[in-house]
């Protein structure tokens, strides 16, 4: 299941060529560009609920705060991993005013599966040694990609192998 950041993922996009290539689907909030984090997080249960067993979420930017504080507030339910790509600091000074204002907030306790967060060097939304003591404090592994922005269409990862190849290591890992 892709949960995309703010705006949505685009059609070049890693995970808009994934949900072509995988058996994955995207989850739909009501808005992609005034995101609510209570609908947000309502639209991912109802996309967990249509989903086939078990559920990985693979979420990029504002849609890993989604997915985090969603696993920790409701539970694993039907969820047997996440990778979370790029994870902004909603404190940062680039993070979107209307996030910001639409109650996004990062959680701070342990994730209750297995968790993959990929950290660039060079994200403009977080330092990449803040997202690294944020996974330690979720029980992620951190899997560092060198200097890739914020691993998005403007990054130029295109379909982004690697990265599959970091989900096939998630998904396989035993639990």
């Amino acid at each position: 299941m892709t949960v995309p950041g703010y705006g949505g993922s685009g059609p070049e996009h890693w995970q808009t060529h994934w949900e072509r290539d995988l058996p994955a689907v995207r989850f739909g909030p009501a808005s992609w560009d005034a995101p609510d984090a209570l609908d947000w997080a309502d639209a991912l249960t109802r996309a967990v609920s249509d989903g086939g067993r078990p559920v990985f979420l693979v979420a990029h930017s504002l849609g890993c705060l989604t997915a985090a504080s969603w696993l920790a507030e409701r539970g694993p339910d039907v969820v047997a991993g996440a990778l979370l790509v790029a994870v902004p600091d909603a404190c940062g000074p680039a993070f979107p005013a209307a996030a910001r204002a639409g109650g996004f907030e990062v959680v701070r306790r342990r994730l209750p599966v297995p968790v993959t967060v990929v950290v660039s060097q060079d994200d403009p939304y977080a330092a990449a040694g803040w997202t690294r003591d944020l996974a330690a404090v979720w029980g992620a592994e951190v899997v560092g990609i060198g200097e890739a922005g914020h691993v998005n269409e403007a990054s130029g990862v295109g379909p982004w192998q690697a990265g599959r190849e970091i989900l096939r290591g998630l998904v396989a890992a035993p639990a």
